[in-house]
């Protein structure tokens, strides 16, 4: 599956020209940092979790994106709310099974929103996806303790068992769908410094996934951008407030000089 600097850029053009809404059922740590990159993409972010409301705004957005990152009773009713009716349109849904395997009570809702959600895109670093297969990993509360490459196998294996598109994300990012492996490389280790990055992966598979539905190439693209965007961030930036900074300036400023002159992606 050959993914170019030209079709992403395609994409981009996409979202900035329709920006379209994406509905984030999102955690209180992350939600500024990826309204924020959304914004800057292009898109349009509304961060809805009132059970009340859910399933109505559900209905008007291009995709809905479902984060644990901060757990409760109320908020996972909303989730399922909102992924039944996402499911009855037909809307792809993306989620992010933030620190699975730390508890029992994060393995075992992510295990209930898979088979109630369908995801498009399961998007997690290597423990998180690791803790779903097996229900063990190695994770320091919600970072992971292994490199990406661990969980290649374990995302292939939830690939076929959810006919989802897995997402592991690290060092090298690795998206697997169907009977294919993209391995992206672009990034800069300061971007881990930083709160909230994994949840802004998240959010751009999504807005990719609104504009493409191919679901594979969508979560790849979004990884390239987020990897792209990182680098030109950490050229010029002090430290990791900086780089937070200069991320979204490079979202928002992103050309296709930039994708052509910097993209790392292969199988």
């Amino acid at each position: 599956m050959k993914i170019t600097s030209k079709d992403i850029y395609l994409d981009i053009e996409k979202i900035r020209e329709t920006s379209p809404l994406i509905h984030n059922i999102t955690n209180y740590v992350a939600m500024n940092s990826t309204a924020n990159a959304l914004l800057a993409i292009g898109a349009s972010p509304v961060m809805a979790h009132a059970v009340e409301e859910v399933e109505e705004m559900t209905g008007i957005a291009r995709a809905l994106v479902v984060n644990i990152g901060t757990l409760s009773e109320l908020w996972v009713k909303a989730m399922f709310r909102a992924a039944r009716r996402a499911g009855e349109l037909g809307i792809p849904v993306i989620l992010d099974p933030v620190g699975a395997g730390a508890t029992s009570y994060r393995t075992k809702t992510c295990h209930d929103l898979i088979d109630a959600l369908s995801p498009a895109i399961i998007r997690g670093n290597a423990s998180e996806i690791m803790a779903l297969v097996s229900g063990e990993a190695k994770t320091k509360g919600v970072d992971s303790s292994d490199p990406s490459s661990a969980a290649l196998e374990a995302a292939k294996h939830l690939n076929r068992d959810t006919g989802s598109t897995v997402c592991i994300s690290g060092e090298v990012d690795y998206i697997v769908g169907g009977e294919s492996v993209i391995k992206v490389e672009n990034g800069h280790p300061m971007m881990a410094r930083v709160t909230g990055m994994g949840c802004t992966a998240t959010v751009l598979c999504g807005v990719f996934a609104a504009v493409n539905s191919s679901f594979p190439v969508a979560a790849a693209e979004a990884m390239v951008v987020m990897g792209i965007a990182g680098e030109i961030a950490a050229e010029s930036c002090k430290g990791p407030a900086s780089l937070q900074v200069g991320f979204l300036d490079a979202l928002f400023r992103l050309s296709e000089d930039d994708l052509a002159n910097r993209i790392r992606i292969g199988e």
